[in-house]
């Protein structure tokens, strides 16, 4: 096949075509070999297959015999229209050439349902299924949209550190970042390792959030958003936690609490819209997918709608905005509250569980809902104080099925509020004396949020865990690949 004049074309362009009887080069992976003669092959540019009709007269059967599961082929042929039902063409199969063999007997991944808890162990072949291959072309999907909505809006792309000597979030769940070898790191005299000799002069970090070096641009250029990697030292194996993922962090300046929730809901609806009409032949099988794995479970255990029902229940709503103290007593005041159905209690001055986050999205308004206005003490220092001097201008985006997908707040412009409550709650105020200047010299009122990328792509793709959708997950006591 070398002396070919054909060049290769993508399985997504070819299926595209609007003519037959043209002869085509095509290069993909073997999904399935049916009757020792019809070809099933995927290149990764779209979901669907091609099919090749092999014609065991004009091919060298010697090579037939090496066309095995998920072995990778290039095919040269005459593109026709198909004689069978599923699929409008198909290739006549006029030259097969192996690219790279597989052994059925010995492919870890064989053809047939495999649990995910033994595809992550095999993460650098899961990539190969209809399913991972979906999510990650979904995933891919996402990232790009995210860029084209705040580039389409005039916002400027900021990469931020993810070496840090702050910590955003007060959470002290932090990764260290240091030079010294463990047994022999310098110390000073009180016995405490001496960081002023290591490579950066200070103790650092991996970064949880952007999020402050964000402010500092967005005092500068207005509007900024952040897109990168974020890490937190948690030790937690639970199917919402990772060590290492990927945020989205939008800051904007003059806006306060209400502009910010007017971005998160057109922000959030944009995306999935993008999904919605680039990609449903993949959110087609994934839905089906989810059919598939709930027809035995119980009525009561089995999601309350389908996955592109979910999507569209978000994107054809108008989000509910209410404050945490209506959402307390919309909650207290509910069957399930009065009837100890839940699993948590609550009060005015506690943060929500997922269980009456789902409540308030899937049962009361049908719709999803922007929390805000929480309780000082259980958010952040940055969170800009009310005039009740109780609550602060935050703010939860909450989804069906999966509860808060994105948190963020109104930030303290005002010095003396801001030192208050650094103060308060024993924020070093010397380590963000750069912080605490920009309020000194042209502060201005500015609102940001963020948005777990995985915890998006969890809800778009509808799988269960959020290891399946990174390449390659970092939890506790996993690092591989």
């Amino acid at each position: 096949m070398e002396s070919t004049t054909i060049r290769r074309t993508e399985i997504a362009e070819v299926l595209k075509s609007e003519t037959f009887d043209k002869k085509v080069l095509v290069k993909g992976w073997v999904r399935a070999f049916r009757a020792n003669r019809f070809i099933a092959l995927n290149d990764g540019s779209t979901f669907n297959n091609i099919q090749i009709v092999v014609d065991f007269e004009n091919l060298d059967e010697a090579i037939l015999k090496k066309i095995g599961f998920h072995a990778c082929i290039a095919v040269e042929g005459q593109l026709v229209e198909s004689q069978g039902s599923g699929q409008k063409m198909e290739i006549a199969a006029e030259k097969i050439e192996i690219l790279g063999e597989s052994n059925p007997d010995d492919y870890p991944l064989q053809p047939k349902k495999q649990t995910m808890e033994f595809l992550r162990e095999k993460a650098h072949f899961r990539m190969r299924t209809n399913t991972f291959s979906a999510v990650f072309r979904i995933r891919h999907a996402i990232a790009y949209a995210v860029h084209k909505y705040y580039n389409d809006n005039g916002y400027y792309y900021m990469h931020t550190p993810i070496i840090t000597g702050s910590d955003a979030e007060g959470a002290g769940e932090m990764f260290r970042v240091t030079t010294f070898e463990p047994n022999n790191a310098p110390k000073r005299e009180d016995g405490a390792v001496d960081f002023k000799q290591d490579f950066f002069g200070k103790a650092t970090n991996l970064t949880v959030s952007g999020q402050l070096q964000a402010e500092i641009a967005a005092l500068a250029l207005g509007k900024v958003y952040t897109f990168g990697p974020t890490f937190r030292a948690e030790n937690s194996n639970t199917s919402r936690h990772l060590a290492e993922f990927w945020m989205i962090e939008p800051e904007v300046a003059f806006n306060d609490i209400f502009d910010n929730m007017d971005l998160a809901e057109d922000f959030s609806k944009y995306l999935i819209n993008y999904i919605l009409d680039n990609y449903i032949d993949d959110l087609t099988f994934l839905d089906k997918r989810i059919q598939d794995l709930e027809k035995n479970m119980k009525k009561e255990d089995r999601r309350a709608m389908g996955l592109i029902e979910t999507l569209r229940f978000v994107v054809d709503n108008d989000f509910e905005r209410i404050t945490h103290a209506e959402a307390i007593q919309l909650i207290k005041r509910s069957k399930p509250y009065k009837k100890g159905r839940f699993e948590f209690e609550v009060d005015e001055k506690s943060d929500l569980q997922a269980e009456h986050e789902r409540w308030l999205v899937e049962k009361h308004f049908k719709k999803p809902v922007i929390v805000r206005d929480y309780p000082k003490g259980i958010k952040a220092f940055y969170m800009r104080m009310n005039d009740d001097n109780e609550t602060v201008a935050a703010m939860d985006v909450l989804f069906p099925g999966i509860g808060e997908v994105i948190g963020g707040s109104q930030r303290e412009e005002r010095l003396n509020i801001l030192e208050a409550r650094m103060a308060e709650m024993d924020v070093d105020a010397h380590e963000l004396d750069w912080y605490m200047q920009l309020r000194r010299f042209g502060g201005c009122p500015h609102a940001g949020f963020g948005l777990g990328f995985e915890r998006m792509v969890l809800f778009i793709t509808g799988m269960n865990n959020i290891r399946d959708v990174i390449p390659f997950p970092r939890t506790p006591g996993n690092a591989e690949f």
